[in-house]
């Protein structure tokens, strides 16, 4: 959560079923805005498991598979995702989409698990096994559902950070919802919200020219024991830990990396991605790595 900031403009909007916050020095143009627009819609229409006109949605219901081109720009998206694959093991998975309609987490938000999910087996999808990847055309031999959620939003903030630098804003804070990127001269503090106590936090960091991206257990949570951070190697969500916290240079690598979080240790991480991580386990313990520049209260 952003604790403070410079006097701003400010744009507010929804889109990835999250709130969005744009804080620029001066107000963002009609056409500016327009871009910004067709940005994320251009967006939800290729990755959005909820839109019937999706590519995604198109993957999904292929009944023999096939090949379909994804933006040829969101190379960076798939690189991502095969080295999170690779680090987790199988554990993040973009095929995870079938699972997560299975446990309630539909097109139709029904929120309704299928029965027995607790002792359903290992998701059957494999992004390793069940997709040839080409740049980014992939090629399938049967439906697949693809979620990008587990980095997909750092991945637009990103994208909407470099229009609004294309424009000629000298400084700006784009805040989707707790991944936040920040650019300029005039550092913003952020709040590291408590899972458990969204009223309080347990650290801040002072953030400039950097990422900083969240993920709980309990955003996007429903039922018992039922939330969006499934480990794929077993279709079940993930009970180990709580939240995670990444400051990087991106923020496709700060989502990225707070959901690998969930499953390996930051020093499992390091030697691939440059950043600097809180987490906190299930049994609230905090830990930190060595090179985390904030400060931590709990």
């Amino acid at each position: 959560m952003l604790l403070d900031s410079a006097p701003v403009f400010q744009y507010a909007f929804d889109a990835l079923g999250t709130y969005w916050e744009i804080d620029t020095p001066s107000p963002l143009t009609p056409g500016l805005r327009y871009e910004l627009v067709d940005c994320i819609e251009a967006f939800e229409k290729t990755y959005s498991r909820f839109r019937a006109d999706s590519l995604v949605t198109r993957l999904a219901t292929a009944p023999a598979g096939g090949r379909i081109e994804f933006p040829a720009a969101d190379q960076l998206l798939f690189q991502l995702y095969d080295q999170l694959h690779a680090v987790t093991r199988g554990a993040v998975d973009p095929l995870v989409g079938r699972r997560l309609e299975q446990l309630g987490y539909d097109a139709r938000y029904s929120l309704q698990p299928i029965s027995g999910w607790q002792t359903t087996g290992p998701a059957t999808d494999s992004w390793l096994r069940d997709v040839v990847r080409t740049g980014t055309t992939l090629s399938t031999q049967r439906p697949l559902v693809l979620d990008v959620g587990a980095a997909g939003k750092g991945y637009l903030v990103d994208k909407v950070t470099t229009l609004l630098q294309a424009a000629g804003m000298l400084a700006a804070t784009v805040d989707a919802g707790g991944d936040i990127r920040h650019y300029g001269h005039a550092p913003v503090r952020v709040g590291l919200e408590h899972p458990l106590h969204p009223d309080r936090v347990v650290g801040v960091v002072e953030l400039r020219n950097h990422a900083i991206c969240a993920s709980a257990t309990t955003r996007r949570a429903w039922g018992t024991n039922l939330h969006h951070v499934l480990d794929a190697r077993r279709g079940l969500p993930t009970t180990d830990v709580l939240a995670t916290w990444v400051l990087a240079e991106d923020a496709l690598t700060a989502d990225g990396v707070a959901t690998a979080l969930f499953f390996v240790g930051a020093e499992a991480l390091q030697s691939q991605f440059s950043f600097a991580a809180v987490r906190m386990l299930a049994n609230q313990t905090v830990e930190a790595t060595a090179n985390f520049p904030g400060e931590l209260f709990h």
